[in-house]
């Protein structure tokens, strides 16, 4: 009898440690899952130190940070200086022939005996009055339709796919059907303006009413605004600033079209004496016009900007 008793007892000691130590791997567990629901993480290691990130020496190179306006004006500067220097220079040394790049001085001559003649005047303002019609009617008509769309969900799903569609038809295939339509007067000149920016500044002018955030118009009605008082003074006012950038954008492709709408059977205009000089070999003439052009939109471009500063004053 006492020798089963002697062989049972060693095997019963390990089963107890066993349960004991299985006991304490479960607490030792259950510590840890409390610990990590707690929002500690014993069982990661600490994340290496880092050095920490140095102030950049200039905020030319910071990510949107506001320069010093001595910069800002020197980088404007540099935007000018540089195309002309690099004109100058291949001018000068004739590494372009000048019957294909004039000299600056001689397309200042060139504009200074338009300026004499009268005829740079004239044809100045011809295509301004030509821009200010085509692409004000423009603007007439994609203002309120682009309200309308950004607005309401039914306007945008009544007007955006036709929209959508006529916005990739080039304004220069419509010139025969507008010359067979309209003539070869002023009207399709002006037909040609339009078509080219409506429907660009119409989706410009719906996508800035969608930005209107939907908490103010919520507010508005909690106020007791009716809905036309929101629209007029809540959701027109906020995408003023952004209406007058959608102009801007678009006045520059007015103004890109003008020379194309020019060579409909024009007598005046600045499209008109480009196509006048290219015919005699004028570079000279032609260049000192595309100068005349570009002061012209950044004219335009100035003034919208100004404007925008000052309807808008509480935008970014």
């Amino acid at each position: 009898m006492t020798g089963p008793t002697q062989r049972t007892t060693p095997a019963a000691v390990p089963a107890d440690e066993q349960a004991a130590e299985a006991l304490e791997a479960e607490q030792r567990l259950a510590e840890q899952q409390e610990a990590g629901r707690a929002g500690g993480r014993p069982d990661w290691s600490p994340l290496p130190r880092r050095a920490g990130l140095k102030p950049s020496a200039s905020p030319l190179f910071s990510l949107r940070t506001p320069i010093p306006s001595t910069a800002r004006w020197t980088l404007g500067v540099l935007s000018f200086a540089i195309p002309f220097v690099a004109w100058f220079v291949l001018s000068a040394t004739g590494a372009v022939d000048s019957t294909f790049m004039p000299s600056p001085a001689a397309v200042l001559k060139a504009g200074i005996d338009m300026v004499g003649t009268g005829e740079l005047f004239g044809d100045l303002w011809a295509t301004t009055l030509r821009v200010l019609e085509g692409f004000g009617l423009a603007v007439l008509v994609s203002t309120p339709l682009g309200i309308l769309m950004g607005t309401f969900a039914a306007g945008q799903a009544l007007f955006e796919p036709v929209i959508g569609l006529l916005r990739y038809l080039p304004a220069s295939a419509f010139i025969p059907l507008l010359m067979i339509w309209l003539g070869l007067g002023e009207p399709s000149k002006i037909a040609l303006l339009f078509i080219g920016t409506v429907f660009f500044n119409t989706l410009m002018v719906a996508d800035v009413v969608r930005g209107v955030p939907r908490s103010l118009i919520d507010v508005s009605y909690t106020l007791g605004a009716r809905r036309g008082e929101v629209l007029g003074k809540i959701v027109v006012p906020h995408s003023l600033p952004g209406i007058l950038d959608a102009i801007r954008v678009n006045a520059a492709a007015a103004w890109n079209f003008v020379v194309v709408a020019e060579l409909i059977n024009s007598d005046a205009g600045l499209g008109y004496r480009i196509i006048r000089a290219q015919r005699f070999t004028q570079t000279d003439r032609i260049f000192a016009v595309l100068v005349v052009i570009g002061l012209a939109g950044l004219a335009i471009d100035v003034l919208l900007r100004l404007l925008r500063t000052r309807v808008g004053k509480w935008s970014a």
